[in-house]
């Protein structure tokens, strides 16, 4: 398994789930999502038990999903409830059943054991509910590309100059230092250009004449949610890091859900602290996003292609790498805690531990 599987993860936007039928396809999971008369959204294992015909190819009867092989029925909670031609329903005749939560016009599904699936670690942020700040919801970003690659990019501000050399960044960057943070969840690796001509972003949003201080804090909370705090004031400003809500801030969230092992979808949005309620700067800001993401996708493919061809040497690492290579390291912990059950403390060890 390379994949943390008790996790939250974004299936797709609230206006992606409606009555029809939708197969959805997390860590290598094949669910069917509907939403239910009552408007919740529900996530069942998409292979009926029988002849494993996935259910999403079957039909609503109802807020029950019928399998369209032999006509088995199931519930919202997986449980069979029909199978034609008999009045027993064997206790082996269900489907699992996965914890949906959906708020913010998201909706997160629990991918591993249902009993941990704790609302309280979706992932949240004050902004949503501010009234100074507006959302929205932007595109899903498809992937041929593990899931690992397009995370810790996610964390890098270094790649900006040289990938997004006309949206996100420009070449006054490419010297300066990165700062990184990685002892707690998010990991963080930041930093600030002072004294610059603003990036074409900023050229177009921030009304700036002249030079300005700009930053760069990358988010990364495991296992895959990156949060990229972006902004500029005007040089003379003189802003100071706490002050960044001062300036023209924005926050680029990226939901990234790993499909399979080389298919990832980025479900992007962003938070604002100018231009509130103005939607055609929401879709100008949306063009730009689409231009930058389109060179990230170009990037991370090529990167998996040449991943999957015979290597004669490991790659290198250098200094700009410290963010990733964390951020690896901790996702194999997770998932090496999942392949073990931690049975607590012993109440008469034979083993005497003084470590």
């Amino acid at each position: 398994m390379s994949f943390v599987k008790n996790a939250w993860y974004v299936a797709g936007w609230s206006r992606d789930f409606g009555d029809d039928l939708k197969k959805v396809t997390i860590v290598d999971q094949n669910m069917v999502m509907y939403r239910t008369s009552e408007g919740n959204v529900v996530a069942l294992e998409d292979r009926c038990p029988h002849r494993l015909l996935p259910l999403s190819k079957g039909r609503r009867i109802g807020d029950d999903v019928q399998c369209g092989y032999h006509g088995m029925t199931f519930d919202c909670s997986g449980k069979c409830v029909r199978i034609p031609g008999q009045d027993n329903l064997p206790a082996s005749a269900y489907v699992e059943a996965f914890a949906v939560e959906e708020r913010h016009g998201i909706v997160w599904v629990f991918m591993g054991d249902q009993s941990k699936a704790d609302t309280d670690k979706i992932f949240d942020m004050a902004e949503f509910s501010d009234p100074n700040w507006h959302a929205h919801h932007g595109d899903a970003l498809h992937l041929k590309s593990n899931y690992l690659n397009v995370a810790e990019n996610l964390v890098d501000p270094a790649h900006v100059s040289f990938v997004h050399p006309t949206t996100l960044g420009n070449a006054s960057s490419e010297n300066v230092p990165v700062h990184v943070q990685t002892k707690g969840d998010p990991i963080i690796a930041w930093r600030w250009i002072r004294n610059a001509p603003p990036i074409g972003f900023f050229q177009n949003f921030g009304g700036f004449s002249g030079n300005v201080d700009r930053w760069h804090y990358y988010n990364l909370h495991l296992p895959s949610t990156a949060v990229i705090d972006f902004g500029s004031a005007a040089t003379e400003d003189n802003l100071e890091e706490e002050n960044r809500n001062d300036g023209v801030r924005i926050f680029a969230l990226h939901f990234v859900t790993p499909v399979n092992e080389q298919y990832t979808i980025d479900h992007w949005m962003h938070l604002r602290n100018t231009a509130i309620e103005d939607e055609a700067a929401s879709e100008q800001m949306d063009a730009m996003f689409r231009t930058a993401f389109a060179e990230d996708k170009e990037v991370l493919e090529a990167v998996q292609e040449e991943e999957n061809r015979p290597q004669k040497r490991r790659p290198i690492r250098i200094a700009i790498d410290k963010g990733p290579n964390i951020y690896r390291r901790r996702i194999r912990e997770l998932i090496e805690a999942e392949q073990t059950e931690d049975l607590g403390e012993p109440e008469k060890p034979t083993f005497v531990h003084h470590d």
